[in-house]
């Protein structure tokens, strides 16, 4: 199951009011009492564990000097903000971000940096690849802060958590040592990955925030019980959370930020240098597009020499406007006659994902995916049916190897289109 970030049409009355700030206010968001102390239990009961707390501690030291700080998010549409209204505004990275900025630099002097890499419908299977790029900006930043939100994606990760594992080992070991934060959000049927992605935090000892454990148990209660919020109040559509919801995700992540700087520092940090507990193999992964596969691999591109603009979109950092994501791509649009209307791709790797483009029109079509002469998926861009970066595994083995990829339109479904976004590689 993958979140899904089409714009839900959300049937329920909305009024709203403003904040001292101009930003829009759900009426909802009013009704509940944030000094109280069942909110605060509330807010309590999301920290599931501390954690080494040496370089957290750390990265708040450094904000206070007034040196620069960079916090940054990863994870689908609930990290891009899905549900919040100004969604650039009132995301819980946003709110979360600023309330850090706000209590820790001072107010003469020093900056906080967000990085916000949201993206829509997609799981750390696809996070892990695009980690390079939308956090680290190629290597021209490097995060003292990372909240990691991949709870609710990752249904269909078909290396069931080695790519998680992954990104967090990736981060863990960057030479500027950041702290790592796991942020467990939850689904309106009290569904997440929890129980999968939460024993890798323990492993590592890190801080972990869950949404579940702060909010289900109260969900079935009444206000006379301990009941907070209602999941009306909470949630904008089954997956992402109101203006309210958003709100109460930043407290919780400001409750972990309160609770690491008022604790005892730790005597030693947290370590990668252990045997991971699922899996590490795509901590080097890369990302191959158009952009760098000269000098990487060889192709012969066949029918899909077009660029594809129409692609899935997500404000970024604090943005409010819309970047489109993967625009270095390669698209099949038969247009008069070619000898060979295959992309075929040779590489030397050992673990390769594709990602291709879901799409909701009509103009799109299968796609046959073979690796080495052997057929291995048929690639349907309507699978999931809307605008949407769709990763996929190809190739999983355990020694470098020379490879041939090879991607063609599948009968009948020549006069399509089809769109290959890229390739995360390990080498």
């Amino acid at each position: 199951m993958l979140d899904d970030e089409r714009n839900v049409d959300d049937k329920r009355e909305y009024s709203a009011t403003r904040d001292p700030v101009g930003v829009v206010q759900s009426a909802n968001e009013t009704q509940v009492d944030f000094e109280s102390q069942t909110y605060r239990e509330l807010i309590e009961r999301s920290l599931l564990n501390r954690g080494n707390n040496v370089r957290l501690k750390r990265a708040i030291e450094k904000a206070r000097t007034g040196d620069m700080v960079n916090i940054a998010y990863i994870g689908g549409s609930i990290t891009h903000g899905a549900g919040a209204i100004p969604i650039h505004l009132r995301s819980y990275a946003y709110l979360s971000y600023e309330h850090f900025k706000n209590r820790y630099a001072p107010s003469d002097g020093g900056s906080i940096n967000l990085i916000k890499a949201g993206v829509g419908g997609t799981p750390s299977e696809l996070g892990i690849i695009r980690y390079d790029r939308d956090v680290l900006r190629d290597g021209q930043v490097q995060p003292d802060i990372l909240i990691i939100e991949f709870a609710v994606n990752d249904a269909d990760d078909e290396t069931k958590g080695n790519c998680y594992e992954s990104l967090v080992v990736k981060a863990l070991a960057a030479d500027n040592k950041p702290a790592v934060i796991l942020l467990f959000s939850v689904f309106e049927n009290d569904w997440n990955l929890q129980d999968r992605l939460a024993p890798i935090g323990w492993h590592y000892d890190l801080p972990m925030v869950s949404m579940k454990d702060a909010l289900v148990e109260q969900f079935q209660k009444n206000p006379t019980e301990g009941n907070v919020i209602t999941k009306e109040q909470y949630f904008h559509d089954i997956y992402h959370p109101t203006n309210l919801g958003h709100r109460i995700m930043a407290d919780t992540l400001v409750h972990l930020f309160e609770v690491t700087d008022h604790s005892v520092p730790d005597e030693e940090e947290q370590t990668h240098e252990k045997e991971p507990l699922i899996g590490n193999d795509f901590v080097n992964v890369k990302l191959l597009d158009r952009k760098n596969v000269d000098q990487i691999a060889r192709i012969e591109i066949g029918a899909f020499q077009h660029t594809d603009t129409d692609l899935q979109m997500a404000e970024m950092h604090d943005h409010d406007y819309g970047t489109p994501l993967f625009p270095n791509n390669w698209m099949y649009n038969k247009t008069g006659t070619q000898e060979r209307n295959r992309f075929t791709l040779y590489l030397r790797c050992k673990r390769l994902i594709l990602i291709f483009k879901d799409s909701s029109s009509d103009e799109f079509g299968t796609a046959n995916i073979r690796v080495d002469d052997e057929h291995i998926i048929q690639a349907d861009p309507h699978q999931v049916n809307w605008t949407h970066c769709h990763a996929t595994l190809l190739i999983n083995e355990t020694e470098v190897s020379e490879h041939k990829i090879e991607i063609e339109m599948a009968e009948g479904y020549e006069d399509k289109r089809f769109t290959i976004l890229g390739f995360g590689y390990v080498d």
